[in-house]
């Protein structure tokens, strides 16, 4: 009877996990999201990197190949507002997309990744994306064009950073902005940029934006927290704004020029983000991962807009980082779960999980958590999807734009090649699994139950998945230089459709091998450790 009532118990744990309940009333209070940045001189390659963990738990769990296009005059594009739906019984949490009115399309648009936040297109234009929220009153339900609307639009219309930045500030300018305030990390094959964005006030039309460029030889990260402070705006290499940038502050009251206080962007439009333990400590962390002879303090308010890394940052580095859950720190929430040992020894508990929801910390009455003192580690169990996105100018688009593309927490999952130009995606990641419920159709399925399961005994399952993923993920770097060569070499005889299919064959390969693994690990742990539930 124990042993069924303990069965039944993880089962409805793994309930919840699959389903992604929230058990907070809102994601949206510095929860969601994290991108790091990597200029050109600071990549171990030469690649210029974004990134993005979409950690809302009601985002889409799909990515699809939306082709190029032309269009006709007249022709136009719907825009819409993304909504909570109403919760029903037995279904998943997801949002609704309410139309709001059309814009205007242009002649052209160019092939893009589409994911719940459109992620990269075919001329080496990528985006990451991190809320902030920024001060409540800013928000105006005026405009038309939302955060996921915005990636869309620029990544159909635009080739560069700049020239998405310049683009964005027309459109939020003409058609206004109507979301909270939004962190965009833009790149192309030779810089990046930090793009925030919030709405003008209630019942305006418009936004209030600036911009600061990443130096090519550093890293940068948004945690959910606005980070730009002082801007130059006569350094027009390294920073951009609105026009209203100061005047909407100084109509608030949130700023004076008269005063001689220097203007700090993050203070006037989104102050409270910057006291918030839930954004400074993963700074902190992406900072102490990638420049730990800096030693900065994992408890101040404000660290640099970007920092020079300790050594040129690679891959696995990326990875390390959206992986982590602050092991080894103080902040790491098992370390007050332990148990003895068979030789008399204090060592961690194998069920201490550090992916714990908010009624797990207080049945097991842990001190921290990213809920109960607003903390959280980098690597959570509501990712629904992450990216990290390789622009490179040393190679012809076809090959440049890469995506590393993984489903679920990151911790437990594993980062797939999809390179920009393919031509189509394997099914299973084109079909959504918010919208089929548990489906060995869709993809994410595979790797949420993975990391469902294994978070139940992280201690002892962990090994399992490291045993799965780390060689996988190895394979995929190390076969990245042969991949593109022979794709080159296609390009450079002309061949140019010959060069994509091979692309797109890798790519789907890739994600069908990492699928099949993720099923067969789950499937492992299931019977592995049958009786330890």
């Amino acid at each position: 009877m124990k042993k069924m009532l303990i069965g039944l118990f993880v089962l409805a744990s793994v309930w919840a996990y699959g389903q992604n309940i929230d058990f907070s009333d809102d994601f949206s209070n510095g929860m969601e999201c994290t991108t790091v940045t990597v200029g050109k001189k600071a990549s171990a390659d030469g690649s210029v990197m974004t990134s993005h963990t979409d950690d809302s738990g009601r985002s889409r769990t799909n990515i699809t190949v939306e082709k190029a296009a032309d269009h006709p005059d007249g022709a136009t594009e719907t825009m819409y507002k993304r909504v909570w739906a109403k919760h029903e019984p037995g279904k998943m949490n997801r949002y609704d997309n309410i139309p709001v009115g059309e814009i205007p399309q242009v002649s052209h648009t160019y092939q893009y990744l589409n994911t719940a936040y459109p992620c990269a297109n075919e001329k080496q234009l990528a985006i990451g994306e991190s809320t902030f929220g920024g001060r409540a009153e800013l928000k105006s339900d005026s405009g038309l064009i939302d955060c996921q609307r915005l990636c869309m639009l620029l990544l159909e219309r635009c080739s560069t950073a700049r020239e998405a930045i310049r683009t964005a500030g027309e459109l939020l300018k003409k058609y206004g902005w109507i979301d909270a305030g939004e962190c965009l990390t833009i790149a192309d094959k030779n810089e990046v940029w930090h793009l925030e964005i919030l709405g003008p006030g209630k019942g305006k039309l418009g936004a209030v934006w600036a911009a600061q460029r990443v130096p090519d030889d550093h890293v940068a990260v948004n945690a959910n927290a606005s980070t730009i402070r002082e801007i130059n705006l006569k350094d027009k290499d390294f920073f951009m704004a609105s026009d209203n940038v100061y005047s909407l502050a100084e109509e608030n009251g949130w700023w004076s020029k008269k005063s001689g206080e220097t203007f700090r962007f993050a203070y006037a439009y989104a102050p409270q983000t910057r006291t918030m333990l839930a954004c400074r400590r993963r700074e902190w962390r992406v900072f102490d991962l990638l420049a730990p002879s800096l030693q900065l303090d994992p408890n101040a308010e404000n660290y640099p807009f970007s920092v020079k890394p300790d050594s040129l940052v690679t891959l696995s580095d990326m990875v390390r980082v959206f992986q982590d859950y602050y092991e080894g720190t103080e902040y790491d929430m098992r370390k007050n779960l332990t148990v003895t040992d068979k030789d008399g020894k204090t060592v961690m508990s194998p069920l201490a999980n550090p992916f714990m929801k908010t009624d797990e910390l207080k049945l097991h009455k842990v001190n921290g958590g990213w809920h109960a003192l607003g903390e959280r580690n980098i690597a959570v169990w509501f990712t629904v999807y992450a990216t990290i996105i390789q622009c490179r100018s040393d190679l012809p688009d076809e090959v440049g734009a890469l995506c590393w593309f993984a489903l679920d927490n990151v911790a437990s999952s594993v980062y797939v090649p999809i390179y920009a130009n393919v031509s189509d995606l394997p099914s299973e990641y084109k079909t959504c699994g918010r919208e089929t419920g548990f489906s060995r159709e869709a993809a994410w399925w595979a790797f949420n139950r993975l990391g469902t399961l294994a978070s139940q005994r992280w201690g002892d399952m962990r090994e399992v998945i490291d045993m799965t993923w780390k060689p996988m993920q190895k394979e995929f770097f190390d076969n990245q230089k042969d991949v593109e060569n022979t794709a080159l070499s296609l390009l450079k005889e002309g061949r140019k459709d010959a060069a994509i299919k091979f692309l797109t064959d890798y790519t789907n390969t890739c994600g069908r091998d990492a699928i099949d693994r993720a099923w067969k690990a789950g499937d492992l742990i299931w019977t592995a450790f049958d009786g330890m539930w």
